[in-house]
């Protein structure tokens, strides 16, 4: 699995010769009624809003980030539908490689959830049983191609775990519920780390907001003001 940052809203003006960042922004909107809308102190304004649950000011901004993961992860993330998507078509372009899962044990209590506690048989048997399911699926897939079958109907021959890759395009607004969501523990793991990615890379480029949420702010980030 592989996260990255595609882009984050800039501002196209500055206040006191000073750029704004995308959380400057969102104050800027935020103190539309006030006098004192060029005021560039803006962290308690922030941690005010979401204190009081105003978070009408965090769709001001936007971040895409670029998402790799498997076919079985990506509806899980498409079900987000604050979001806007772009993901790899197998429709038009070929498959290139199928993601392998470390095996868990089913939670017979608790349906969201398994268990890290397999023995080693078991894992390396979930193991082997990937390999040749990879190893076969895309064989015949490529097998299917070379004799002419269109992708679109392909594709029907791999398995859920055939990588894909998909842009996820969300308010800040979003990207906090999607955050807090998804990073809970009742999320499948594999999700679970995209979303700790995104959380990370969340906290660099909105440090004043994470701090407010009571989120670890990465030392590289840089905010216009704490």
């Amino acid at each position: 699995m592989q996260v990255r940052l595609i882009s984050v809203t800039t501002p196209c003006f500055a206040i006191e010769d000073r750029p704004l960042t995308a959380e400057g922004l969102m104050a800027y909107c935020a103190r539309v009624s006030s006098p004192h809308q060029e005021n560039l102190d803006f962290g308690k304004l922030l941690a005010y809003c979401i204190a009081n649950r105003h978070w009408s000011i965090f769709e001001m901004a936007d971040m895409t980030v670029e998402i790799v993961t498997s076919r079985a992860i990506a509806p899980q993330i498409l079900r987000h539908r604050s979001f806007q998507f772009q993901e790899f078509s197998q429709r038009y372009a070929k498959a290139q490689a199928i993601e392998k899962y470390r095996p868990r044990r089913q939670d017979s209590k608790n349906r969201q959830n398994s268990l890290d506690d397999l023995d080693e048989g078991t894992a390396a048997w979930f193991d082997e049983a990937q390999e040749n399911i990879s190893r076969i699926s895309m064989e015949v897939y490529n097998e299917a191609l070379e004799k002419g079958i269109a992708k679109e109907c392909a594709r029907v021959l791999l398995p859920l775990g055939t990588r894909t890759k998909l842009y996820m395009k969300g308010s800040v607004r979003s990207w906090i519920h999607y955050i807090e969501v998804r990073t809970d523990i009742s999320t499948q793991k594999e999700h679970r780390d995209i979303a700790e990615e995104i959380k990370t890379i969340f906290s660099a480029q909105f440090p004043v907001t994470a701090e407010a949420l009571g989120w670890s702010v990465p030392e590289t980030s840089g905010g216009e003001h704490a």
